[in-house]
């Protein structure tokens, strides 16, 4: 019944007057989304926080509750993992990786007393990994073959099945020394604790049509990846099939550990020319899996910045790994009283991290942010199922 949301806090701060900006905010749920606990800083420092992760698990030991968290501090130069055993009110904090060196897309994947950081510094993607519930940890060490050898590899999902395999999904892009252009989108896996990996193919996307809205390729394909109960992985990524076209949303699984990929299904019943981004995915059992996205079919953006635009969050379920599936929800909705939101969606995503997770009921939670524009000012909206 306890659900935690963490996420940046740009500007001043009422609860941390001395906290830099960007920094991590935490706020906790103790029945099951219905009330909120007040915003709190995660781990108060003057110097800036970037991209925090958040995951909770069971320590193998006691059977209770721990909670994994990820900030990457001083202006990305440094890896943190911090660690809760009492429902996220303390928390010990450990420095990962002192790396000194600009990094970026930070993705934390734990099970039990396995915790894995993987993030990109350069162009390759660098993995921590911890195998005593966070006590100690490994120096980071480059993936191999995640060095896409022109531009940069940005990790954007991670899990840890039953048998203790952790994979990440990531895209490597191909224009030199840029997060633009065409990307290869791709699973890496380990079963060895993270001493050798194995990397496969999903999908290759064109160049999505860039927006004028600010950020770094903020259309640009991202993958997200889940496994269920049997560890059977699953995918969710936007991509495009012509260079310069607009982003759709794509589904596929794979029952072999990720050695080989099902055809990908287009999920979204949105008309062509719609913008889709930012995938968002969850599973669990025998091949329950939920999906979630945001798109623009209830206003053509045809440039980033354009005001009748409208963008929302839809939702899909699947009881079946992904053979057939729901119809689709509407998880946004219009709220008085915020300049962006309309009775047919809002006017920007806020933020480029979506997520969806899946409780001990079987209830679905989603987190993502709204905005008048990628700068914002902006808010993040939190959503949740009324029946399993």
């Amino acid at each position: 019944g306890t659900v935690y949301a963490l996420w940046t806090h740009y500007g001043p701060d009422p609860a941390c007057p001395g906290c830099g900006s960007p920094h991590a905010e935490l706020q906790v749920s103790r029945n099951a989304g219905r009330d909120w606990s007040a915003p709190r800083p995660l781990a108060p420092t003057s110097t800036r926080q970037d991209d925090p992760q958040i995951v909770a698990t069971t320590d193998p030991a006691t059977g209770r509750p721990v909670v994994y968290a990820a900030i990457m501090e001083n202006n990305k130069a440094s890896e943190y993992v911090l660690r809760s055993d009492d429902g996220g009110t303390t928390w010990t904090k450990a420095l990962v990786e002192p790396l000194q060196r600009g990094m970026d897309k930070d993705v934390l994947a734990a099970r039990g007393n396995d915790v894995y950081v993987a993030f990109n510094a350069g162009m390759k993607i660098y993995v921590s990994a911890s195998h005593d519930g966070g006590a100690s940890w490994s120096l980071a060490r480059p993936i191999p073959n995640t060095n896409s050898k022109i531009g940069f590899s940005l990790p954007s999902g991670g899990v840890v099945d039953s048998s203790g395999a952790v994979a990440f999904a990531w895209a490597g892009y191909l224009q030199n020394g840029k997060a633009s252009g065409p990307a290869n989108l791709y699973v890496t896996r380990s079963t060895d604790g993270g001493a050798t990996w194995t990397t496969s193919l999903v999908a290759l996307s064109p160049a999505i049509r860039a927006c004028d809205c600010g950020g770094w390729n903020y259309w640009g394909p991202q993958i997200a990846l889940a496994v269920d109960d049997l560890d059977r992985l699953y995918v969710l990524y936007n991509a495009t099939d012509a260079a310069g076209g607009v982003g759709r949303m794509w589904f596929a699984r794979s029952a072999d550990g990720g050695t080989t990929w099902s055809t990908p299904v287009d999920v979204s019943l949105a008309s062509a020319g719609t913008n889709h981004v930012f995938p968002a995915l969850a599973a669990r059992g025998d091949g329950d899996v939920r999906i979630a996205w945001m798109d623009d079919r209830a206003g053509h953006d045809l440039g980033g910045n354009d005001p009748s635009a409208r963008w929302n969050t839809w939702y899909r379920t699947s009881r079946d790994g992904g053979a057939s599936w729901s119809g689709e929800v509407r998880l946004s909705a219009p709220t008085d009283g915020y300049p962006y939101a309309f009775a047919d969606g809002f006017l920007q995503p806020y933020g480029d991290y979506f997520e969806l997770d899946i409780d001990s009921t079987g209830r679905t939670h989603a987190i993502w942010g709204e905005g008048t524009s990628y700068a914002g000012p902006g808010n993040v909206w939190y959503a949740r199922s009324r029946t399993p």
